[in-house]
């Protein structure tokens, strides 16, 4: 692979000293401009713009605006269409700064729909990589119940709840309900929180009123976008004040005790030459709503007790279960003759997760910018000064190695932005967090078994009860009991206690419930502290109230954590004759972590800092109209790492204006976490543990369990664990897109990635032995860590769109993923968690005219998507890997708008069916959510 590295970079090299020598081109002119719906006065997106009498076009962007070379000289006729709209031509004299376009709405129905005033536009269609996106048209008609769960509509997405305010987005693989291998950015700003490394969904996102569009760059994107954008880039855009003013509100209502209210305020200023010089927005957005309860009491996939076994099981949302060396009768072959008989394996009394989580999930959004165009007469094409500050705040669980409960988690956002469409921008921003009352429930459960009983005490108290309780009540029973026949052997019928235990397998739940409510009290047999804290108690929430609000450092379960992320970044596109475009720019970032030693490795008056940077470069010509070749090489440094290097180069064929075969190759890297690098938490069975230096003389967990049975130190294996370093993909992919019948729209594609030092974690035990060589001061660690083997997936993509009939839509896409081989010796767990099979099916109508005799509505529409999903295994921690069932959803919505008064009504519901599903194990079951909205929009001119 360093082969390979060395020699795309020495081809891009090439390529760059190439272009230098391309002829310059001929002198053009150039139009720009923005298309507004005339009675609206919204931008309208895919409108074509194009020269009369010649070949020359283009179509407009998300906000409206078109830039357009030309070669033909003044004057000229500009030819505007739009689906829907009147045709308009515009006579030009002379350059205008910026051209302002109106359409009005066609009164004539369409038999047919061309497909370029279908929102998907040439630079879409001639994206080197594989790019899915939802316009403003997509986001207000989403079947989903919100923009962000619509996401999973589009091609190659997974989506996964963990709960009702945490949503994850993934593309090709590796999915994880700690989404480190996708960049989330709103307008240009990393989304992620700070401590974590990750975004939290839309959780600090932006209010579904002030997002214009989502672009998803699937694959790796490091080569633009920086370390860890590893699998794919969500981008989100949002309205620009100035092209997007005026006041928009909304209320939703739904099932769930869901209530969402968002408003949105936009205005500007203008100077005395009457240019607009200054924009403002102003957004508010609260969501409440009763989150899924994780009810999942079943076995955790692949422990030893099965939902029989009268001793109780590991559950997988019940906490403080879990297999206790101490509980377990089952290895000992002489089990069956005394009077531990019937005991077998037994379990602890635990805590289910509704018993210990807060599920009243609220959201709280709110934010601000100032928009000031620095040369006002150049309209769209001043340079913009903006500063902006965003706010966060709310309650819900969040599934990492354990489900945790985030109460009152608080991040704020500040940035300020000199930019140029087009041209180059300078930003630079900071986020703060505030883990606020935030807790871990599955260590919240140990301890209070521990303030009730030690482990230890309360497995002796089981067992004692057992043998003095029980195994009485079992020989009046006739239980078979040893005998010594007449050779003086002792003599023990196995067959005959083995049927009699079957026969009384319901006596036998009876005597282990018995057991363990005896054990659940204090002072049974031996002296113990305290009764079960039993849930709905006072006493229970008094201590339950005790443990989570002090810091794991202090024998709580509450983890503090106030880190900050600063950034800065810049770039700037230069345009010479001899390129259509080069890009050069670079960004530096600082984490900064504080968890007071309950998260990270800063205890004391230890300040942990991570520092990385990079630069980047990228050309792209166009040779003729029919091929686009492009290539970037980006350099990234990390304190703590080596130089890294991600070179991508791309090459796009269109033979004609409706085809386009695309060939690329890209790169990425993810610097190991904060988490990788300086964890230091303790979540009760475990240590978890950053690894920058390395971990010496672990044992493996196998080898340590067969040592307990006979103290025999050849049994031990001991292995060391190399510092974490970054880990690096690189991805081939292929792809076409056509036009067929001016209608359909087809795009496909195959990837094939190559994953090296992919990073996952060890799990070892350390520990000293007394004389007698049984072990103490035992310490289970993770560690982070890099896999030995060189991984490799692939993956197909299939989507199509058919526009016919001027209103309708059908839509359907497929994927197919695969991880190519699993490695036996590899300790590290790649925890694909991807389906390897799942489409969509859709079919949607907008704008549709609606007679019901006695009225008439202008403006209905609808939208309806199926999707199917295969099963796949989900590896998360162990307490949460397990099998994810296939499941299948439909989600519906209907809508009609009444212009008039700027009103839009929708109805619909996701998971139409009320199909219980789950799509991370150990996480809730989803189920429908119907819901009502009304959105008010008044467009300012």
């Amino acid at each position: 692979m360093d082969h390979l590295n060395k020699h795309w970079t020495r081809l891009l090299c090439c390529l760059f000293f190439f272009s230098g020598f391309l002829a310059a081109g001929t002198a053009q002119q150039t139009l720009r401009g923005i298309v507004k719906d005339a009675a609206s006065g919204e931008p309208l997106i895919g409108a074509n713009v194009q020269v009369a009498g010649g070949a020359e076009g283009t179509v407009t962007d998300f906000d409206g605006a078109f830039e357009l070379k030309t070669e033909a000289s003044f004057p000229m006729t500009l030819l505007v269409t739009y689906v829907g709209y009147d045709d308009r031509s515009y006579e030009l004299t002379e350059a205008a700064k910026e051209l302002k376009l109106e359409l009005n709405f066609s009164s004539t129905t369409l038999i047919t729909t061309e497909i370029r005033g279908q929102r998907i536009s040439e630079k879409q269609k001639a994206a080197p990589l594989t790019v899915e996106s939802m316009d403003l048209l997509a986001i207000r008609q989403t079947s989903a119940d919100n923009f962000y769960d619509g996401l999973g509509t589009l091609k190659g997405v997974d989506i996964t709840a963990a709960s009702i305010g945490f949503k994850i987005i993934n593309t090709r693989g590796f999915n994880s309900t700690s989404p480190v291998r996708s960049l989330q950015l709103i307008d240009g700003v990393d989304n992620q929180a700070p401590g974590l490394n990750f975004s939290l969904g839309n959780f600090l996102g932006s209010p579904e009123l002030d997002v214009l569009k989502v672009d998803l760059i699937v694959g790796a994107s490091s080569a633009f976008y920086g370390p860890n954008a590893f699998n794919g880039v969500i981008s989100m855009e949002t309205k620009n004040p100035f092209l997007h003013k005026g006041l928009a509100a909304s209320i939703k209502v739904g099932e769930r005790s869901m209530t969402e209210a968002t408003l949105r305020w936009a205005n500007s200023a203008r100077n005395k030459a009457g240019k607009e010089w200054f924009a403002y927005k102003m957004n508010f957005s609260y969501f409440r709503a009763r989150d899924w309860e994780a009810e999942n009491y079943e076995p955790v996939d692949g422990t030893r007790s099965a939902n029989d076994n009268p001793g109780r099981w590991d559950a997988v949302n019940v906490y403080g279960d879990e297999y206790f060396s101490a509980n377990d009768y089952s290895q000992d072959s002489f089990w069956l003759p005394k009077a531990q008989a019937g005991l077998r394996l037994f379990h602890r009394t635990g805590y289910r997760e509704i018993d210990l989580v807060d599920y009243d999930s609220e959201n709280l959004k709110a934010n601000a910018a100032f928009h000031f165009r620095l040369n006002p007469a150049k309209e769209l094409e001043s340079p913009e000064l903006i500063l902006a500050s965003s706010f966060g705040n709310g309650t819900t669980v969040y599934q990492g190695d354990n489900r945790f409960s985030l109460r009152g988690i608080l991040f704020f956002q500040n940035r300020i932005e000199l930019r140029k469409k087009d041209k180059f921008f300078l930003r630079f921003y900071s986020t703060n967090e505030d883990a606020g009352n935030s807790y871990d429930p599955y260590f919240t459960a140990l301890r209070m078994q521990e303030l009730a009983k030690k482990n230890e005490d309360w497995a002796t108290d089981y067992s004692k009860y057992w043998q003095t309780q029980v195994y009485p009540d079992m020989k009046q029973l006739e239980y078979p009991v040893p005998y010594v026949n007449a050779q003086f052997q002792l003599v023990f019928d196995y067959d005959d206690a083995f049927e009699w235990l079957e026969d009384y397998r319901d006596s036998l739940v009876q005597w282990h419930m018995q057991a363990q409510n005896a054990a659940d009290q204090a002072n049974v047999l031996i002296s113990t502290t305290n009764d079960y804290y039993q849930p709905g108690t006072e006493r229970f929430q008094t201590v339950f109230d005790s443990i989570t609000s002090l810091k794991n450092t202090e024998g709580g379960t509450r983890f503090f954590d106030r880190s900050a992320l600063y950034h800065g970044q810049g770039e700037y596109i230069l345009t010479p004759s001899w390129m259509n475009k080069i890009t050069v720019g670079g960004s530096a970032r600082l984490y900064r972590p504080y968890s007071e030693g309950t998260v990270f490795k800063d205890t004391a008056d230890v300040r942990i800092s991570n520092f990385e940077y990079g630069v980047y470069a990228g050309m792209e010509k166009k040779f003729t109209r029919k091929w686009t070749l492009s290539g970037t090489l980006r350099m990234d440094k990390n304190q703590n790492f080596d130089y890294l290097f991600t070179p991508a180069a791309s090459l796009v064929w269109s033979p004609n204006e409706i085809n386009y075969l695309r060939a690329s190759f890209s790169s990425a890297i993810r610097n190991p976490t904060l988490t990788d690098q300086y964890l230091n938490l303790n979540v009760g069975p475990a240590v978890l543990i950053g690894n920058l230096d390395g971990f010496e003389g672990l044992y493996t967990v196998e080898s340590f369990i067969d040592y307990t049975y006979n103290l025999q130190t050849d049994k031990l294996v001991s292995f060391n664990v190399a510092p974490v370093r970054p880990e690096k993909v690189r991805t081939f992919e292929v792809g076409y897109r056509t036009t067929l019948f001016d209608r359909l729209y087809v795009d496909m594609g195959y990837y094939f990635n190559i994953y090296r030092d992919f990073i996952g974690y060890n799990i070892g035990i350390d520990t000293d032995f007394d004389p007698s060589g049984f072990p103490t001061n035992l310490t289970v660690y993770r560690v982070a860590a890099n896999s030995i083997n060189e991984v490799t997936t692939q993956g197909v993509s299939v989507g199509a769109n058919l526009y016919f009939a001027r209103y309708y839509s059908l839509s359907g896409n497929y994927s197919w993923n695969r991880l190519n081989k699993a490695f036996p010796d590899d300790p590290i767990i790649p925890a694909f968690n991807t389906p390897e099979h799942k489409y969509n099916l859709g079919f949607s109508g907008r704008d549709i005219p609606l007679d019901l005799g006695i009225f008439r509505l202008e403006k209905t529409g609808f939208n309806i998507n199926y999707k199917w999903v295969e099963g796949f295994t989900f590896e998360g921690s162990p307490q949460f890997t397990g099998n994810i069932p296939d499941y299948g959803l439909l989600d519906l919505q209907v809508n009609v708008s009444f212009p008039k008064q700027n009103l839009n009504l929708k109805a619909g519901a996701s998971n139409l069916l009320d199909n219980k599903i789950y799509q991370t194990y150990g996480g809730p079951r989803i189920g429908r959510l119907a819901y009502v909205s009304l959105v008010y929009n008044w467009v300012k001119d």
